[in-house]
């Protein structure tokens, strides 16, 4: 069975003491690729050396994450900007907003947001999307920006049904993580009414690792706890997880 990580954060200092045993256990595990979703200025440099390392399995989106955003928000987009100019990426992210941690920069974490998206418009990938205590307004966002060719991810997706709808029906996909493992996440009842045709899958490790790990560092090994649940959720076998959900992120990413 093949998976695709869609959204994991493998450069970061967490995995620095055995980046290269982590990996191989991915690849053992059917994990063909992974992508890697930027943060700010202070990771891109990282991000890009380890697919460099890394080739051809990892590669790596541009932007600015919400939780960066800050008074020099504007020098982070211009460093940000600055790297579509001298190659290609497989998307703009992750953006969105963030209102869980502090709301202290939300009127310039809406202008990240939009012009970020104006990117993922303008070099015609899709935009990965981080949208914590925030769904409905990343929604209402994006429902601003489709004219028809916009495309991307709902990072990390933990909302509500009628949420979930919304999203699809804006020709976005879910991505679905270790939430949909948690007794009590609510995702799992969410994802009985949701077509596998809208799903991706994703770790964001090295944080919110599946059940039986949660609490423990995350890594795209685990993809495949993700993808079992899903297919427990779903009555059909592992096999069909994996080959929907690889088919939906070769196409969404251009892989």
């Amino acid at each position: 069975m093949n998976l695709i990580d869609t959204h994991s954060h493998i450069y970061l200092p967490e995995f620095e003491e055995d980046r290269v045993l982590m990996l191989e256990r991915a690849e053992k595990e059917g994990v063909i690729k992974i992508l890697m979703p930027a943060i700010d200025s202070k990771t891109h440099e990282k991000m890009l050396s380890g697919e460099m390392e890394h080739q051809p399995s990892c590669f790596s989106m541009m932007g600015v994450h919400p939780c960066s955003i800050r008074e020099n928000y504007k020098d982070e987009l211009k460093m940000a900007g600055e790297f579509f100019e001298k190659r290609n990426f497989k998307a703009v992210g992750e953006t969105g907003l963030d209102f869980y941690w502090d709301k202290t920069f939300t009127l310039q974490q809406y202008a990240a947001f939009h012009q970020q998206i104006e990117w993922a418009l303008q070099y015609e990938i899709p935009v990965v999307i981080h949208s914590r205590n925030s769904t409905d307004e990343c929604i209402k966002v994006v429902s601003e920006h489709q004219k028809g060719k916009l495309t991307g991810v709902f990072h990390c997706f933990s909302g509500n049904e009628t949420q979930a709808a919304q999203v699809i029906d804006l020709g976005f996909y879910l991505g679905i993580g270790g939430v949909v493992t948690f007794k009590n996440g609510g995702l799992d009842k969410v994802m009985e009414h949701i077509s596998l045709e809208h799903v991706v899958l994703e770790t964001d490790a090295p944080y919110l690792a599946p059940v039986p790990f949660r609490g423990k560092r995350n890594e795209p090994s685990y993809l495949k706890y993700i993808a079992a649940k899903l297919a427990e959720i779903k009555g059909v076998d592992l096999e069909e997880i994996g080959t929907i959900t690889t088919a939906n992120a070769e196409k969404l990413f251009n892989l």
